[in-house]
């Protein structure tokens, strides 16, 4: 029943983000506050595309899908889950065969650009 009532994480942040292109459009200055930075739309580039898809994202969204990702292909190092080995898709995101969970994001941040409005 609690389900119900609540919105998923992905609903609200599809709402949030066409609530932030909206406002955009009508005043004509970028997102900021709350809407901006990390729950901004953000473009994948080809290489990320194909692990989060090619729909524009919130920056969390996509942090999100590469967890999923990772994960679901058991690509964490089984002696220390901090370290991610890449296979042959995240090797081309991260340019290297293993990353940090904490280089990660500094390593996406190339491959993402803003929405242009």
């Amino acid at each position: 029943m609690e389900k119900a009532m609540a919105r998923s994480a992905v609903k609200r942040g599809e709402d949030e983000t066409a609530a932030a292109e909206k406002k955009v459009k009508e005043t004509g200055k970028p997102a900021r506050g709350a809407r901006g930075g990390i729950t901004a739309p953000v473009v994948p580039s080809p290489e990320l595309s194909a692990i989060v898809g090619e729909k524009d994202l919130p920056r969390s969204e996509v942090v999100s899908k590469i967890w999923e990702y990772i994960k679901k292909h058991d690509l964490q190092d089984p002696k220390d889950k901090r370290n991610i080995l890449a296979d042959e898709k995240l090797h081309k995101v991260f340019g290297k065969k293993s990353a940090t969970m904490f280089e990660m994001n500094k390593l996406l941040s190339s491959h993402l650009t803003g929405k242009k409005a």
